[in-house]
């Protein structure tokens, strides 16, 4: 669907539920997009989890859509996070994989880099980051400031983000010196919020990266699982959840507050699936997928894909509409009614009709790659996904609509769609002098010496 045709539909429901008085500027509806760290596709009550307790996304779905389908930029970090902001998928992107600069930081995104932010901006949005960037340090080409937002509070290198008791975290350019006792998470989830009341008055759009549920896990108390008679990481795991659930609520409860309801589309997802063990055990996080972080199976790259908006996205809505985090910047373009620059590309494509209209739009493919701890691949073609361990490497069939668990092989008995799939395998991939195909560069520029990607887990 056209970017004139979409933002019409757009125009026609705000007007319905606009009064009389309100100007085009504030029919402008304000995005706020949460991003967990590395929780499973199974990690959610309305995902089928039984053991961790959800219950403000469990009602932000009920009160929204759920998206069955919803896949991150790839399966780790960085890269991840950048195909969100980029809307590039990562065959064509620029940060292929977590690459750490010393003393902190993440291999930059290049100066001129077209952002999410800097498209919100550009119609005369305020922007701002809250938790993980990991896309550039400090002073940096890729810092935050440089890439379209207005204000940034958070840990600026993801390695950093490991340890929720920092010693400092970042204010923009400042440093913030802590005293390795405040649980870091409580300083960011409160930093949005006043940054979300501070900022009512304008369109704004809010990049809220929360480092909940990543390794290691620490968090101030156990609440409901105190006397569960699991490890006790797993115990700190389902608090560490909780407790963003809650602050999940209170955001949601501040839009009401500030009567923002009906003009905030609201989403949430994952970066990548969970790989640790006795989380995939204990909680199947991953749920029935196949696979976790690092890998091109589902359980790596499929997530949680809620989005809400009260008045316009029908409630309790369940939606298969395959999209993935490339897809983002188009359907903001969409929804704000503001065109690229030219010369500006993207891989994605507008999910508005699944967002306001709950279609379940087709796709021609999407596609995946990774670049650690070795060069994979991956497309999805309708039903049908392929997956390869290198370039030239022999290609796995599954047919997801039978086969959601990708247990059963059928390249033998469809050799047209392995064909198809080939096709757009080599085609997509770009390659890269950063990131070389069969192994990572060993030098770089920057503060201090680079870390070869995948040497450092993410």
């Amino acid at each position: 669907m056209k970017l004139t045709r979409t933002f019409h539909l757009l125009a026609l429901a705000a007007a319905a539920f606009a009064p009389p008085s309100a100007t085009a500027q504030e029919l402008k509806p304000n995005i706020i997009f949460i991003l967990a760290d590395d929780m499973g596709w199974g990690d959610l009550g309305c995902y089928g989890q039984k053991k961790i307790r959800t219950p403000n996304l469990d009602r932000m779905a009920a009160e929204g859509a759920r998206f069955t389908q919803a896949y991150s930029g790839t399966s780790v970090c960085a890269p991840s996070r950048g195909s969100l902001m980029t809307g590039r998928h990562i065959g064509h992107a620029i940060i292929r994989a977590n690459r750490e600069y010393q003393p902190e930081g993440q291999e930059p995104l290049p100066a001129g880099t077209f952002t999410v932010a800097a498209l919100c901006r550009s119609a005369g949005y305020k922007t701002a980051a809250f938790g993980k960037w990991g896309l550039g340090f400090v002073d940096s080409t890729g810092a935050p400031d440089k890439m379209g937002f207005d204000f940034f509070f958070g840990y600026n290198c993801q390695r950093q983000a490991h340890n929720y008791y920092p010693d400092h975290l970042w204010r923009n350019h400042e440093r913030v010196e802590l005293d390795g006792k405040t649980y870091s998470h409580d300083l960011i989830a409160r930093e949005a919020l006043r940054w979300a009341r501070a900022n009512a008055g304008s369109p704004f759009f809010l990049y809220l990266a929360f480092t909940i549920p990543h390794a290691q896990y620490q968090v101030p108390v156990l609440g409901p699982y105190a006397e569960e008679t699991w490890p006790e990481p797993m115990k700190k795991y389902a608090a560490m959840v909780t407790r963003m659930d809650a602050d999940i609520g209170r955001l949601l409860a501040l839009l009401k507050e500030l009567g923002l309801d009906e003009r905030t589309l609201v989403m949430f997802a994952s970066d990548n699936g969970q790989d640790n063990k006795n989380c995939l055990e204990l909680f199947q996080s991953n749920g029935p997928l196949r696979g976790s972080k690092r890998t091109m199976y589902e359980g790596g790259i499929r997530v949680p894909g809620i989005a809400r908006w009260p008045g316009r996205i029908k409630p309790g809505a369940v939606n298969a509409t395959p999209w993935a985090f490339y897809d983002f910047l188009p359907t903001v373009a969409d929804l704000i009614g503001q065109p690229l620059p030219d010369g500006v590309k993207t891989d994605g494509a507008s999910i508005t009709p699944a967002l306001l209209s709950g279609e379940t739009m087709k796709r021609d493919f999407l596609y995946w790659e990774l670049h650690e701890p070795r060069f994979m691949q991956a497309v999805r073609l309708g039903d049908w996904k392929a997956a390869r361990h290198g370039l030239g490497a022999p290609i796995e069939l599954y047919n997801l609509a039978k086969d959601i668990a990708e247990a059963h092989d059928v390249t033998a008995d469809h050799p047209d769609i392995v064909q198809r799939a080939d096709v757009i395998l080599k085609r997509e991939h770009v390659g890269s002098a950063l990131w070389p195909d069969k192994a990572p560069a060993k030098s770089g520029k920057g503060k201090g010496k680079r870390k070869d990607a995948g040497t450092a887990k993410k």
